[in-house]
């Protein structure tokens, strides 16, 4: 199979690439062979933009059979642990729009966008298995993604009664527009560094959550490549 495992940087599947570097046969500057898969890693940048020019490049020139992002997120929730990881099922943009006598409105309500227009159900932008046959035993999270790390309050009730998310995201959202767009098999898993909150980075929790994040793209893989977990520990 082949498949494109991509991060906003790289340091956030670090561990996985020093897998892949221990376990696997280097094919490329970023690819390998790893019983009999043929994994391309991409660390695309940070924020919706770069993950769209350089996704978007790869699964033209790759042509990938499956696409995982993988990454941390913050988490509306003080109720779900840091460290946990999360499988996103639906994701919506958070900050396309106007500001209007106080308000915030999206393309949607604006009337720029139309519901359901593809690769949109309604207003979001879900996960769709083209096929997939097994998915990860992990929780299924709403995000949203924006271009601003949340760190006010106005911003998180806003974010918070608008669209109601458990994670918040920056680039999720681009990586499930193009995957639909092109119809490319894929999963985004999101591990819980932080929760959204009046901003302070004392309280993240980022070395567990690439830690689990790592350990949870592993065990996804063996998963979907049909191969025994132990093979990839």
């Amino acid at each position: 199979m082949k498949i494109l495992v991509t991060a906003a940087t790289a340091a956030e599947i670090g561990p996985f690439i020093a897998y892949l570097e221990e376990k696997g046969t280097k094919t490329g500057p970023d690819s390998y062979t790893l019983f009999k898969n043929e994994i391309h890693v991409l660390a695309a940048g940070i924020g919706m933009m770069h993950t769209a020019w350089h996704v978007g490049k790869a699964l033209l020139t790759i042509r990938p059979q499956l696409a995982i992002q993988a990454g941390i997120a913050g988490c509306f929730h003080h109720s779900w642990p840091l460290g946990e990881v999360v499988f996103i099922a639906e994701e919506v943009l958070g900050d396309l729009g106007v500001e209007e006598k106080d308000a915030y409105k999206d393309l949607f309500d604006t009337g720029l966008w139309k519901e359901d227009t593809f690769p949109f159900r309604g207003r979001s932008l879900y996960h769709d298995t083209y096929g997939i046959t097994k998915m990860p035993a992990l929780r299924p999270a709403k995000s949203v993604t924006i271009n601003t790390v949340t760190g006010t309050q106005p911003t998180i009730d806003k974010l918070a009664g608008k669209y109601n998310p458990d994670i918040e995201s920056m680039e999720g959202a681009a990586f499930h527009y193009i995957c639909l767009s092109e119809r490319v098999p894929f999963l985004q898993l999101r591990s819980i560094s932080n929760y959204v909150e009046v901003r302070d980075k004392s309280k993240w929790n980022i070395p567990l959550a690439i830690k689990n994040l790592n350990q949870a793209l592993i065990h996804t893989l063996s998963e979907l490549t049909d191969q025994k977990e132990e093979s990839w520990s």
